[in-house]
């Protein structure tokens, strides 16, 4: 199996990985009866700076999936995965996670400026596959 598709398991794994950590925070939360389940409002920032830095890295990556995934199957699809190709999906996954730990840990200046640098490798690379499609 071609390593590109790794790093889209690795991906999929990381992105539910932080849904897990995020159900997990919450639910402990309810057991000990310090939040009610219904008291994790959808879009709106609740909760401990953690948790909303937990949702938002979740959300981050749940946003990029499909992305990567379009660019996974497209390439296939072409017949055009290669040695480039396979290289790539180890920057989209290892930029992917540094991104969402920077978020985890610290909201910054200087955070959140690496936090971008992450996403701004991501989305390079996106591009750079993509304009290798045609």
């Amino acid at each position: 199996m071609e390593t590109i598709y790794f790093t889209l398991i690795g991906f999929a794994l990381w992105t539910l990985g932080l849904g897990v950590s995020l159900t997990t925070y919450r639910s402990i939360l309810v057991l000990l009866g310090k939040k009610k389940s219904n008291e994790f409002p959808a879009g709106v920032q609740h909760g401990s700076d953690f948790n909303w830095r937990l949702n938002r890295a979740h959300l981050n990556s749940l946003e990029n999936l499909p992305l990567f995934l379009t660019v996974v199957f497209l390439t296939s699809s072409f017949g055009m995965i290669d040695s480039f190709v396979n290289q790539a999906g180890f920057v989209i996954l290892g930029a992917r996670v540094l991104q969402s730990l920077t978020h985890l840990t610290s909201t910054s200046v200087l955070a959140v400026n690496v936090r971008f640098t992450f996403y701004m490798i991501q989305i390079v690379t996106y591009i750079v596959l993509l304009v290798r499609l045609f």
